[in-house]
């Protein structure tokens, strides 16, 4: 079934490739994993989006906090305070822009690499591999 879908898309993709050129190289590609699913030989500039990471920063932020909730509070106010704190708030924007980005693009499963925001190959942590198969792929299909 992956494979399949796989094929589907580069079916698609293959159009517009075709009018590009036979390489992979120029398109917009995101990664989108998790930390237990870790991208691999990443192509420098490419967006790799965790998508686990709001849940890894909840249980950051929540580390060594009191039981008692309104010490909890009064703790986690003291940090909010710290210049360290626009760094964490900055992650969590950034980690839940990811969040959002995988719904809009409809992304069902990690790994997936997407690419033009239209494309999508799962299952295949490294990245570079992934692109090359769509380029093996694309070029059966261009075929007579």
């Amino acid at each position: 079934m992956e494979r399949r879908q796989s094929c589907r898309w580069l079916a698609a993709f293959g159009l517009c490739a075709c009018l590009a050129g036979p390489s992979l190289a120029d398109p917009a590609i995101e990664v989108f994993t998790t930390a237990g699913e870790p991208a691999v030989n990443v192509p420098s500039g490419v967006a790799v989006i965790e998508l686990d990471a709001p849940g890894r920063l909840d249980a950051e932020l929540s580390q060594d906090l009191p039981a008692d909730p309104e010490l909890a509070a009064a703790l986690m106010r003291e940090r909010m305070t710290t210049p360290a704190w626009q760094e964490t708030a900055d992650r969590y924007a950034d980690s839940y822009l990811g969040l959002a980005r995988a719904w809009q693009l409809g992304v069902e499963k990690v790994p997936a690499v997407v690419i033009d925001g239209r494309h999508v190959i799962y299952g295949q942590p490294d990245v570079a591999q992934a692109l090359n198969e769509a380029d093996r792929l694309l070029s059966q299909e261009s075929r007579p």
